[in-house]
């Protein structure tokens, strides 16, 4: 984004690195920022998720995938991986297990520099100053920095047992409505039946589906409690406990209330409305995204000025 980059000071790489690579990688999808050696974005690009709960592998190819788009966009050949070096904010990274694998099969990078996708989503919401993030996405989280540099995290323990407000919970929570409609436990509605075709049109159908759904899955189902939330109880209902689940992660990351609380991922903006009112006072845009955010660690951590 233009603004990331005017808002950033001119460092220089060392010697060996010809490009720097931001990626954010969730459970959804995976974006990238691809800078050249002074500074100047080059190109965005998205590609498959790469959430580390895939598996090392499957991230890997994603981001490699994400990063070949980027370099096509500008009509740049890829070039050898050991001319740059790449910081990726990954859903699944406080799994040591599953960073110390990613960091193990990295496919010949100068430079690897990983952090939690809440944490680039903190750099790059609050351009490295101190501040609250929460992040929603197909998961959710929520991160703080304080003035000293130490930092604490909220939620993020993993689907189905956390990710609260997240794209995920909605789902998984729209889909216990269907199942109380299809069962007579509650009345059907249209909402209800616009889940039902979304998954085939039918209760076998649904049960076909639920056989095979995972995180991925279920957020799938988000956009249909937002485009119903607007004329449907149940719906507007979930959202309505997502903005409580936002305050509740809000209060636990600053129980002061006077840090400034930057919303982000792509469920952000749907959620908005559904804030609570003293919470809504205190809420921003960011002022970068997580992909900014991996761009601003792997700066940090390569270059100097």
């Amino acid at each position: 984004m233009n603004d990331f980059k005017q808002a950033q000071p001119q460092l220089q790489f060392q010697s060996q690195f010809q490009y720097l690579i931001g990626v954010d990688g969730g459970g959804t999808g995976t974006r990238v920022l691809l800078v050249d050696k002074d500074g100047t974005e080059l190109a965005r690009a998205s590609a498959g998720p790469s959430g580390l709960m895939h598996g090392a592998k499957a991230a890997w190819e994603s981001i490699l995938t994400a990063i070949d788009k980027a370099f096509a966009e500008t009509g740049i050949a890829t070039p050898a991986f050991e001319k740059m070096a790449i910081g990726c904010g990954l859903a699944g990274v406080n799994n040591k297990v599953w960073a110390d694998e990613f960091r193990a099969t990295n496919p010949g990078f100068a430079g690897l520099a990983l952090e939690t996708d809440a944490g680039t989503t903190l750099l790059g919401a609050h351009q490295g100053q101190p501040g609250v993030i929460i992040a929603l996405g197909t998961g959710s989280v929520g991160e703080v920095m304080h003035a000293d540099g130490s930092r604490r995290e909220v939620g993020g323990w993993g689907f189905p047992s956390s990710d609260e407000a997240s794209g995920a919970w909605m789902g998984l929570r729209a889909m216990n409505h269907v199942q109380h409609a299809l069962d007579g436990r509650s009345p059907m509605d249209v909402f209800a039946q616009a889940l039902i075709d979304f998954c085939g049109g039918s209760r076998d159908a649904v049960f076909a589906w639920l056989g095979g759904a995972n995180q991925t899955k279920f957020a799938q189902l988000a956009p249909l409690v937002i485009e119903y939330a607007g004329h449907n109880q149940k719906a507007k209902n979930i959202l309505l406990d997502a903005g409580l689940e936002v305050e509740k992660m809000a209060h636990a990351l600053d129980p002061t209330g006077i840090m400034p609380i930057a919303l982000c991922g792509g469920l952000a903006d749907a959620i908005w409305a559904y804030l609570p009112e003293k919470l809504l006072q205190r809420v921003t845009k960011p002022i970068g995204d997580s992909a900014a955010g991996a761009l601003i660690l792997v700066k940090k951590q390569f270059l100097k000025s």
